[in-house]
């Protein structure tokens, strides 16, 4: 009776190991859809599963990902009754021995074994040579019935004999050696082979499901991952002054996920999820007076911030040299196989081209669309701070194109001038693009000595500075030059500034600053003065 209770303990403690035992799978990158600060993955894998409960543990997973985000989609006759992530899953179990990789490295084992019983038979048979020879020798000393030639003959016939003997174990010994250090190799590989998964693959998800019929189940897997992210990217190309911008948008793609991702149908999202999404709350704004190094400031004090925001100079002027037209996309180019979709909250760009992103932290570029900019060119310069002419291109109704903040390489007649920066979140309907310097507008500022000088009056200093500005457009074309100066200005009555010469600049009182719309021939030369006067007390020291 113990007999048969044991028996059928035994049985049922195997059937709930058997059935406890985890069914593995690896899962396979489908998409991905990258934003600015992490990414979503969307993957499947494909289970045998019995009826009942089961343990299934999916492999090749992000290292890092969100656990709050994971997703499991299966078919209705399963339910999954938890999902846990790891990245240091153990099994108890073996690994699969059917697997083609451990069926190669086994194979080679019993070759390598089989090769080393070969090598050390042949060692064991010449060894008993070398025994039977000393055998034999002993036996022809005892009966010496040998004459002196004879014997020699004898003697050299053992002494060649051993030492051929001798030379063979040493090369079957080295063989041996050989054979012996590759099957070390081998079973190493054996078991790098047989944990290789579970030491290098990234994480893994550990689901307990209850399946309603037995067979293959296939499962949809998303989550998010702060692994991956995107950044904007530009190549700016443009012939001449008269031809439009010839725009490829890129993204620069990095991933550090833990898996690579190969074929995989790629999104680009301006989107930022993990966001708090709370929406603010506003409370009452009390003043108080606070006392800063002997200063009274009310509330919570002033900072100003000056923002470039892409632009070098504010529009002077409602005309254009250029009309501006809609967005042109190229015939036969990558546009032809990205979709751009403006969404409330972001822009995303659904590529259709399989892209392979491996996890190496490096970036990959990835080519959007191309447009062609109807654009508007203008020069500037402000030879004050220096005295070179910077290529400006206009782009009118900018926000039909969904550019957003990134660099760009600029391609300028062929030759690459260098990087710019695109910053579309502005406030004017006119975006400006530095397209480089340009040698060919020379431009120069110097003062004029005769014109300026120092006078002391009773209670009061004189100072009067005149500069002269030439400016020549060196190219075969015309050109318009956006021109600036500045005079100082005083919040000190104590300090009188008067502007005595601007050679038909644009004056703005407010800022002191004088601007110069000029039209320049091919090869033309202009020349322009400014002057201005500066009284304020002997005693005071001004930077001037």
């Amino acid at each position: 009776m113990i007999k048969k209770q044991i028996i059928v303990l035994l049985l049922l403690i195997g059937t709930f190991a058997f059935a406890q035992k985890p069914i593995f799978t690896t899962a396979k990158v489908k998409s991905a859809t990258v934003y600015f600060n992490a990414a979503e993955l969307s993957q499947t894998a494909n289970v045998t599963l019995p009826a009942g409960a089961s343990e299934i543990v999916i492999k090749n997973v992000a290292v890092n990902l969100n656990e709050n985000s994971i997703q499991i989609g299966a078919p209705a006759n399963l339910t999954v009754l938890s999902v846990q992530f790891t990245n240091n899953y153990i099994s108890e179990y073996d690994i699969d021995s059917k697997s083609p990789a451990l069926k190669i490295v086994r194979d080679s084992i019993v070759l390598v074994q089989k090769e080393i019983l070969k090598v050390t038979n042949f060692i064991n048979s010449e060894n008993k040579t070398i025994q039977l020879l000393d055998k034999n020798q002993q036996i022809s000393g005892v009966n010496s019935g040998l004459n002196v030639t004879e014997l020699m003959k004898m003697v050299d016939y053992y002494k060649n004999k051993q030492v051929e003997i001798a030379n063979n174990i040493n090369t079957l010994s080295e063989k041996q050696q050989k054979l012996n250090e590759l099957l070390k190799k081998l079973n190493n590989k054996l078991e790098v082979n047989a944990t290789k998964e579970e030491k290098t693959s990234s994480g893994k998800l550990v689901l307990q499901v209850m399946n309603q019929t037995a067979g293959i189940i296939p499962f949809d897997i998303s989550y998010l991952t702060n692994n991956a992210t995107w950044t904007p990217f530009y190549d700016l190309r443009a012939e001449s002054v008269t031809s439009p911008i010839n725009m490829m948008y890129k993204g620069q793609v990095v991933q550090n996920t833990g898996i690579d991702w190969k074929k995989v149908k790629l999104t680009l999202s301006s989107g930022i999820p993990n966001q708090n999404n709370q929406a603010p709350i506003l409370s009452s704004w009390f003043l108080a007076n606070q006392v800063y190094n002997d200063a009274v400031v009310v509330g919570y004090g002033m900072s100003t911030r000056n923002q470039l925001q892409g632009s070098l100079f504010k529009k002077e002027s409602e005309e254009k040299l250029m009309e501006s037209a809609a967005p042109v996309m190229m015939e036969s180019s990558i546009s032809n196989y990205t979709t751009v979709a403006e969404n409330q909250l972001n822009i995303s760009f659904d590529i259709d081209i399989p892209y392979d992103i491996s996890s190496n932290g490096k970036v990959h570029s990835v080519s959007l669309k191309e447009i062609k900019l109807p654009a508007s060119y203008k020069y500037y310069s402000v030879p004050k701070v220096e005295s070179e002419a910077f290529l400006l291109a206009e782009i009118a109704d900018y926000s039909k194109y969904n550019l957003l903040r990134g660099e760009a390489n600029i391609i300028f007649e062929g030759m690459y001038v260098g990087k710019t920066f695109i910053e579309p979140n502005q406030t004017g309907d006119t975006l400006n693009l530095s397209m480089g310097r340009d040698k060919k507008v020379s431009i120069k500022r110097e003062k004029v000595a005769d014109k300026s000088g120092t006078k002391f009056l009773s209670a009061k200093k004189e100072q009067t500075f005149t500069f002269d500005i030439t400016v020549r457009n060196n190219k075969k074309e015309a050109v318009e030059l956006l021109l600036k100066d500045q005079y100082p200005l005083s919040t000190n009555k104590d300090i009188e500034i008067e502007l005595l010469q601007s050679d038909g600049a644009k004056v703005n009182t407010e800022t002191g600053i004088l601007t110069w719309q000029l039209q320049l021939n091919a090869n033309e030369n202009k020349k322009f003065r400014i002057s201005y006067r500066v009284k304020y007390p002997k005693d005071q020291v001004l930077n001037l």
